[in-house]
């Protein structure tokens, strides 16, 4: 296999790409939990993860030149850090503490040194194959991806916990502020405890749970025996049916929701929970139709055709061979549709107008006036995060495993 020179030039890129964006991550940690300001100088990040890129690599054989320089580099590494570290991040204003420098100087170099070494494993001193070389960039925006994808996530979900927990004078005082005072104790908590006493926020969470447990029943009464029509029998239109099933989701919502608003007020559906059971499922039989049939085909027919040689009809068979081998589909259906109708937005808001029928969503949108503290508004949003959050982490192996098995077939 031809060897190529991509060492010497990968190792050191991949670092200058790296350490800056841990530098970022480092300022921003910091800052989040000190309330320090500080900010990274990029040159002197990339200048450094230049050098630990190519120190990085990992010798192979017993090459003389690599080593000398190894061992050079080696040699100027103390000075070379603690001029580049002393430049790489700096407080933005002169009454930074040093500790919270300090702090933002470890996370840096812990998230950098590791990182960098494991990305450029496969990555010989110099001298590099093509599928070495690829595996250290694969490497690399695999680790990128991580801690952008991340970043994205857990960022405003701590801003949000953060503003939650703060009173308004904190907030008026300085907004960017997201440390909180521990002392305070269960005063923390006062915007959660005033969401329930004065916001109904009880009421919205017990309208939202038993509208996505009816929608989830309602939504496997009728895909179920869909599904696996469309699976098992034979019938005229079935690949049609079976093609377009999808194709509601290829009309945005918002351009079906006004004919939905006028047809609902004209049959007095507007403004009660039956019309919001009604066109939830709408939005969500579709999609577990699509996949349910997928499982229902990668289940073995011979069994249920073994149950109907042994005097058993269609619907028993169903009902005591076909749904015991799905469960897993079943419950990972289940769990995407809650999700999808604890999450509607759009419909409830357009509507419900009655305090007294607000479904979650729809009363954290009531929150949002500037009569209403940001604090409250913040913690209606963790209040309506958390359970759903917390569901899918517990249940994601279910879902996972639901959604994978039945795609090999046998």
């Amino acid at each position: 296999m031809h060897v190529l020179r991509y060492g010497y030039v990968a190792g050191p890129l991949i670092g200058a790409f790296w350490a800056p964006v841990m530098a970022i991550v480092a300022c921003i940690t910091v800052s989040f939990l000190t309330g320090e300001g500080l900010r990274p100088t990029l040159i002197p990040c990339a200048a450094l993860g230049f050098w630990l890129g190519y120190a990085g690599l990992p010798a192979r054989g017993r090459e003389l030149a690599p080593r000398l320089v190894r061992a050079g580099l080696l040699a100027v590494v103390p000075a070379l850090a603690i001029l580049l570290l002393g430049s790489a991040i700096v407080p933005a204003a002169d009454a930074t503490p040093v500790h919270a420098v300090a702090l933002a100087w470890v996370i840096f170099v812990l998230a950098s040194v590791w990182p960098v070494r494991a990305m450029l494993r496969p990555l010989p001193h110099g001298r590099a194959t093509r599928h070495e070389f690829e595996e250290a960039v694969i490497r690399f925006l695999t680790g990128f991806g991580y801690v952008f994808f991340t970043a994205i996530v857990a960022v405003p979900f701590y801003v949000m916990v953060m503003t939650s927990l703060k009173n308004q004078s904190e907030l008026l005082q300085n907004p960017l502020d997201f440390t909180i005072d521990l002392s305070k104790g269960w005063e923390l908590l006062r915007s959660y405890q005033e969401l329930f006493a004065d916001f109904n926020f009880g009421s919205y969470l017990w309208t939202s749970f038993y509208i996505s447990v009816i929608t989830v029943l309602l939504t496997l009464l009728f895909s179920v025996p869909g599904a696996y029509a469309v699976a098992r029998l034979r019938f005229k239109g079935q690949k049609a049916f079976s093609r377009s099933i999808l194709l509601i989701y290829m009309v945005p919502m918002i351009v079906l929701a006004l004919p939905i608003y006028i047809a609902f007020s004209m049959a007095g559906l507007r403004n009660t929970v039956i019309g919001i059971l009604l066109i939830y499922p709408v939005t969500t039989i579709p999609v577990a139709l699509y996949m349910l049939q997928g499982y229902f085909r990668g289940l073995p027919a011979e069994v249920e055709e073994a149950g109907l040689m042994d005097g058993l009809n269609r619907l028993q068979v169903i009902w005591k061979i076909t749904l015991p081998l799905a469960l897993p589909a079943l419950a990972s259906v289940s769990l995407y549709v809650f999700m999808i109708a604890w999450n509607e937005f759009l419909l409830a808001f357009m509507l419900l107008d009655d305090p007294s029928k607000f479904t979650l969503t729809r009363g954290i949108a009531s929150l949002d006036s500037s009569e209403v503290p940001r604090q409250h508004l913040m913690a209606g949003a963790v209040i309506s995060t958390v359970p759903i959050m917390t569901l899918f982490l517990g249940l994601e192996r279910f879902m996972t495993k639901g959604l994978t098995a039945g795609s090999v077939k046998g």
